[in-house]
């Protein structure tokens, strides 16, 4: 495998996971201007609070954070814009479906670079109950403790 091809994630979304069971996920190109792009390979982007919409046949981006760049003057646009995503007409139609459905959303849950290009992962995701999200903590408290006392055995031995 070359480097080329290889995915780089620049920014995930970790309360997405934590909110939300995600059913499917779609890979997204995203419409940036040439400060964003670097904003974005730097890794200053925020997508904590950003969800994907369908309007009028077209795929939108709201409330992600892109910070400005840092060597930019004039050109760095709003850091909160609503940016455009490049999807294929068959799949719009079907993230448009998704969230039609009773309780679904469209959520970013991570970008990253492949072959060059910044990538945006959408989510079709159905929100957790409280007591899910406990399930999810207790399961994480209970494997990182067994993960904690394999390492000490494996101590002990040697």
């Amino acid at each position: 495998m070359n480097a080329a091809n290889d995915e780089k994630v620049l920014a995930s979304n970790r309360a997405a996971f934590h909110e939300y069971h995600i059913a499917d996920k779609y890979e997204a190109g995203i419409a940036l201007t040439g400060t964003e792009v670097k904003s974005v390979m730097a890794g200053r982007i925020q997508l904590k609070e950003s969800y994907v919409a369908v309007r009028d046949g077209e795929a939108w981006l709201f409330n992600a954070h892109i910070s400005p760049y840092s060597h930019g003057n004039r050109e760095n646009p709003e850091p909160i814009r609503t940016r455009k995503l490049l999807l294929h007409r068959r799949e719009i139609d079907k993230l448009e479906e998704a969230a039609a459905r009773d309780g679904m959303t469209l959520v970013a849950t991570r970008v990253y670079m492949k072959n060059r290009h910044i990538k945006l992962e959408v989510g079709v995701a159905k929100g957790k109950k409280l007591y899910d999200k406990r399930e999810t903590e207790m399961r994480r408290t209970v494997d990182r403790e067994a993960r904690a006392l394999l390492k000490e055995r494996t101590r002990e031995r040697s």
